[in-house]
């Protein structure tokens, strides 16, 4: 049981079970079909979202530009489609190679020049919402297909959304990377000590460009899985998801510094802001106020973050 009580992901389970039973409780409508609908769609694209800035703060490092990116991604799978004729599988291939791309120049540009991934990724997010609006003239791409359009907003085995699939195997796939592979052992180790990975035989430039790439095909995919659920190609895909990029990994207990994130505990965190979001519409509370609930949350859990690592400090003084 301490273990358990332990886990990163025990503190949000706890919170997300007791969100939703209270708002079940309060308002019966929350778990009905369509409702739980909304739910899933919100926490499948808001978590492909929150482990693409997942990955680059497990190295200690902050990705201004996975807005922008997905942004990109997005208006150029429907651009695609629309204007050239091409295939939505062939375009959502094309599309996530440029979320690659966007993610590695990122990450060359942090570990060849050696500035910091705040100036690197402002900078980048500036450029490719520039494209973005250069593409686009600020004019939406209405031509999406019936079968994208399907797909984003369609369901089987009752609420459960198609969108559903995609997000899992991010998730399972995401998980084994973090914890069976060597690439996500080099990206912990190099987010909880640089200088000690680069002593041990690891490759510090290597695996912050694999980072940044990993980033930017999550953020993609993102963008991607909006266009079928919004059922257009919007130029302004990706502008409002900076906040909630940071909120779900910090709420899910991972440390700003790098070096320890969870995966199923930052998924947790995506379904506690989906549930925030859902109680102030159901309520008829001005959405805005989910700007100030995010800041809030944000601070609490780094709040809550501090406090651990103080605690841990005082027990190995006292050992």
């Amino acid at each position: 049981m301490d273990r358990l009580v332990r886990a990163d992901w025990f503190g949000p389970l706890l919170v997300t079970l007791v969100a939703v039973i209270g708002m079940a409780a309060f308002s019966p409508s929350f778990l009905s079909p369509l409702n739980v609908q909304v739910l899933l769609l919100a926490l499948c694209i808001n978590g492909l979202i929150a482990f693409s800035q997942m990955i680059i703060i497990a190295i200690g490092q902050m990705n201004l530009s996975v807005g922008a990116i997905g942004g990109l991604a997005a208006i150029s799978f429907a651009g695609l489609m629309e204007v050239w004729g091409v295939p939505a599988p062939l375009a959502a291939i094309l599309a996530i190679c440029i979320g690659l791309i966007g993610g590695v120049l990122n990450g060359f540009f942090i570990a060849w020049t050696g500035i910091s991934a705040f100036v690197i990724t402002l900078a980048s997010l500036s450029i490719f919402k520039g494209i973005n609006l250069g593409i686009t003239r600020a004019q939406p791409f209405y031509g999406v297909p019936e079968s994208v359009k399907a797909f984003g907003n369609t369901t089987f085995l009752g609420p459960l959304p198609w969108l559903l699939i995609p997000c899992a195997i991010v998730f399972v796939a995401t998980w084994y990377l973090l914890n069976r592979l060597s690439l996500g052992r080099q990206i912990l180790a190099v987010g909880g000590n640089e200088h000690a990975s680069a002593l041990s035989g690891i490759s510090v430039p290597r695996t912050v460009i694999a980072a940044h790439a990993i980033s930017g095909v999550l953020a993609a995919l993102a963008g991607i899985a909006l266009v079928a659920r919004l059922q257009i190609g919007q130029p302004t895909i990706g502008d409002d998801w900076l906040i909630l990029s940071f909120a779900a990994p910090v709420i899910g207990g991972a440390v700003l510094s790098g070096g320890h994130v969870s995966v199923t505990a930052t998924l947790l965190g995506v379904a506690i802001v989906a549930i925030i979001t859902q109680a102030l519409v159901l309520f008829h509370i001005d959405p805005f106020l989910v700007q100030v609930v995010l800041g809030g949350l944000i601070l609490w859990a780094v709040g809550v973050n501090r406090w651990r690592e103080v605690r841990v400090q005082r027990s190995l003084k006292r050992s």
